[in-house]
Parts: C-alpha cells; sequence; structure tokens
C-alpha cells in the first residue's frame, strides 16, 4: 500500500481538462475547510488523481490529507495500530450485499467523532439509506470529481447546520502555582503530536499567560485582538491570529502584559470559543485562577474540565468549591476530572492523595510527582515534558491523560456512534 501526504506547502497542479475545470467552478462557492485530517483509501487510479488534485486546492489549505492506495481492509489494518482521522474516504467495488460486511473490521477500531465517506460502484437506494441509517456521512457514486469530493467535505465540515466539529478541554487551577498552565500546554502537545489531530491552544490568561514562553514563541498578534475584535473574527482572521508551534498545534497566545486593563463580560469568548470548535478538532483552554463571571461561561461551556490541584490545605478547600460550584453550573455534564500534581516534594508536609481525594469524594484522574529537574529544564527551554524525556514516568501519565481528555484507548474495540454502528446491525443479523 502506497501513500501521499499532502500539506500546505504542496505545490498547486494544472487542471486535467476542459472537465475538470469546468467542475471546479461548483466549488467556488465553498468556503475553507477547517483543520482536519482525512485518509482517503483509494482503489483506482482514478480517484487517486482526483484526490491529489483535491489537495492541491487552496480550500484544503489547513487539511492534513493523507492518500492511500488501498482497500477497505488495508483502511481496517492500518488503523487497528493507529488512531483514525476525522474523515475516510473510502472507495470499494464491493457488492451492496456484502458490503456491510466488509466494513464491521473497520467498525471495531474506528473512533466514534471519526466521519465515513463511501466511494462505490452501485446505484443501489436501499444500500444508501442502510449506510446512512448505520453512520456513514456519505455514499457517493463513482465516478467522482474534485468538485463532488471538495463538495461533500464542506456540507459535513462546513454546513452551518451540521454539529460543532471539534471538542474544548479547559485546565484550571484549584490555586494559582497549581500547574494547570503547564498541564494544558503538554496535554494540547501530545494530543496533536500523539493523535496527529489539529489543536489550538487558548490562552485565556492575558495579563500573565505563559504559553508563548512555553513553547518559546513571540507572536505579534494573539487572543487579546479575537477578544476585543469580535466583529472581525471569521475563518481568515483567526488564521492571522495563530501562531504554528508543530505541525498539528497551533497557538493563540496572550499578550502577556499590563499596558491595559483585562475586565470582561461574560459572554466575551462566546464568540472565539463558537469558531474554534467550528474550525479545529481539538481546543485546549488554559483558564486563569479567577473566578468571574467569563470564566464561569467558560468553564459551564467547555466539553471537558480539568481541575489541577496541589495537595495542600488551600487546594482542597478550593478545589472542593470549585467542584460543588461547578456542578450547579453544569448540571447535566459529568464531573470535573482531578489531577494531584507536585506530590511528594520533598520537606513540604502535605496531604496525602487518599486523604485528599476521600475528601472530595472524587477519584484523580492522575497523580504527578513533583519533579523539579524535569519540570524546570522543560520551562527554561521552551519544550515540552515529552520532548525533554519521553521515557520519564511524567511523560507516561502526559500520554494517558491526553488520551482520556480525548476519549480514545490504547487498546481498540468496537465503540458506540459512527462506524461502530455496524457492528451492531450486522449482529441483529
Amino acid at each position: 500500500m502506497s501513500t501521499i501526504d499532502y500539506k500546505i506547502e504542496t505545490a498547486s497542479g494544472e487542471p486535467d481538462g476542459p472537465v475538470d475545470a469546468v467542475r471546479a467552478s461548483e466549488v467556488d462557492h465553498l468556503r475553507p475547510l477547517p483543520r482536519i485530517s482525512v485518509h482517503a483509501f483509494c482503489e483506482t487510479e482514478t480517484l487517486l488523481r482526483t484526490m491529489e488534485r483535491c489537495g492541491q486546492d487552496r480550500r484544503m489549505n489547513k487539511v492534513s490529507l493523507r492518500i492511500n492506495s488501498g482497500s477497505i481492509a488495508a483502511a481496517a489494518n492500518m488503523f487497528s495500530t493507529t488512531p483514525t482521522p476525522n474523515l475516510i474516504i473510502l472507495e470499494t467495488s464491493t457488492e451492496p450485499r456484502h458490503l456491510m460486511a466488509e466494513l464491521a473490521p473497520l467498525a471495531g477500531v474506528c473512533d466514534p467523532s471519526t466521519k465515513v465517506v463511501i466511494i462505490g460502484r452501485f446505484n443501489d437506494i436501499p444500500l444508501y439509506r442502510e449506510l446512512i441509517r448505520n453512520g456513514i456521512s456519505e455514499y457517493i457514486v463513482a465516478p467522482v470529481t474534485m468538485s463532488d469530493i471538495l463538495g461533500t467535505i464542506s456540507a459535513i465540515f462546513v454546513d452551518p447546520e451540521a454539529e460543532p466539529l471539534g471538542r474544548s478541554i479547559a485546565f484550571i487551577g484549584a490555586k494559582g502555582g497549581a500547574g494547570a498552565s503547564t498541564l494544558a500546554h503538554n496535554c494540547a502537545w501530545g494530543i496533536s503530536n500523539l493523535f496527529s489531530t489539529e489543536v489550538v491552544l487558548a490562552d485565556l490568561d492575558l495579563p500573565y499567560g505563559t504559553a508563548n514562553i512555553n513553547f518559546d514563541q513571540d507572536p505579534p498578534t494573539g487572543i487579546s485582538e479575537a477578544v476585543f475584535a469580535p466583529e472581525r473574527l471569521d475563518e481568515v482572521f483567526l488564521d492571522r491570529l495563530l501562531t504554528k508551534c508543530s505541525e498539528h498545534l497551533s497557538l493563540l497566545a496572550a499578550p502577556s502584559m499590563l499596558d491595559r486593563a483585562y475586565d470582561f463580560d461574560a459572554t466575551a469568548f462566546q464568540p472565539l470559543m463558537e469558531l474554534l470548535l467550528r474550525n479545529a478538532p481539538v481546543s485546549v483552554l488554559d483558564v486563569p485562577h479567577l473566578w468571574s463571571e467569563w470564566t464561569r461561561t467558560v468553564l459551564s461551556e467547555a466539553d471537558e474540565v480539568v481541575i489541577v490541584a496541589v495537595p495542600d490545605l488551600a487546594n482542597l478547600r478550593n478545589a472542593k468549591n470549585l467542584f460543588d460550584s461547578l456542578k450547579k453550573i453544569r448540571p447535566n455534564d459529568k464531573v470535573p476530572h482531578l489531577v494531584l500534581n507536585q506530590v511528594g516534594m520533598p520537606k513540604r508536609p502535605e496531604i496525602t492523595p487518599a486523604d485528599f481525594c476521600n475528601s472530595l469524594e472524587i477519584e484523580p484522574v492522575a497523580i504527578i510527582p513533583f519533579d523539579a529537574s524535569l519540570f524546570g529544564n522543560a520551562a527554561n527551554s521552551g519544550r515540552m515534558i515529552g520532548e525533554i524525556d519521553k521515557k520519564a514516568p511524567t511523560a507516561e501519565i502526559m500520554s494517558q491523560l491526553a488520551h482520556l481528555l480525548t476519549g480514545r484507548v490504547t487498546a481498540k474495540k468496537a465503540k458506540k456512534g459512527g462506524l461502530g454502528k455496524v457492528l451492531g446491525i450486522l449482529g441483529r443479523k
């Protein structure tokens, strides 16, 4: 199975012929696609060339596209050991009566959030209805053109009526200095690095944010322009504000200056949060240790909340207040995650993790040992823990936390939603 990767830097090619040129004009009205990862599995040279042309289109500039020569079986084999992308495009010549069975191995390893488009040879309405009913996003009859592909992806990810593309993960410390920002930055880097998923890290601590320091960046623009000029917010303006930290990680940096007062109303960050959900699969929010109307709103609307605490009495009191308050403002959401940080600091009296968690009546998702050398070296060099020492126990904890917060597991199994529904219908037959 051969593979071709297309990134932003791919050179544009010339149209293959007049028919393609005419068809391309049909997508002129489409907006640029968001930061998503797409894997295409092509059985024919015709579709492979079409996908190559898609990779060269300006609307795909932010898309991480991987083109593979292979079948549905090849896709199942690949994703048995690697996470699935936001979208899988599958070409198949399998007859309708056998297609569901052929999809079953892929269903067993497919993440629930992954969308699937199938390009088949049979114009079969009952097959189309069955596929759509069981989690397939679209079924297209070959032959297809570039405009068909781009239009289908746009309908899935850009349609205003569609569900938001991404999920937001908010980190907040129970007390200043608990290390919530450091964990947020490392988890954002870990998610982007482990899963090749596009991640935007938003540093919401405008006066004192450290994300730019921790990633060794000095961007001229950042999150303050988005917050103070919400009327300008769109995909193009957002792209101008983002700073690239790695292949799949972008940063909305805080100005980290005291040249103005940063007083916001309850909804100040909502336009930005909504835009991030539409344009990035994962948004990590570094929320400062504040309790104001706008931080309450951000925490109430995040998909996942992580509370970071140090095992002392002040952190215990504040963590309990946070859990109690968030339970009231998020009555229909699961309990926030608790991470105990800086555990085992020499010569410092501390509450044992067991006593700390028993008082809160919650189990921590991670207990991170105190390691001044490891964290200090990472901070002073503008690198993440996994870059300093990927074999360190703390790096493994960060990896497990990234898996947990994105709903991924290391041992693949059938999941509800998406292709996972195929297994269910096969079991009923």
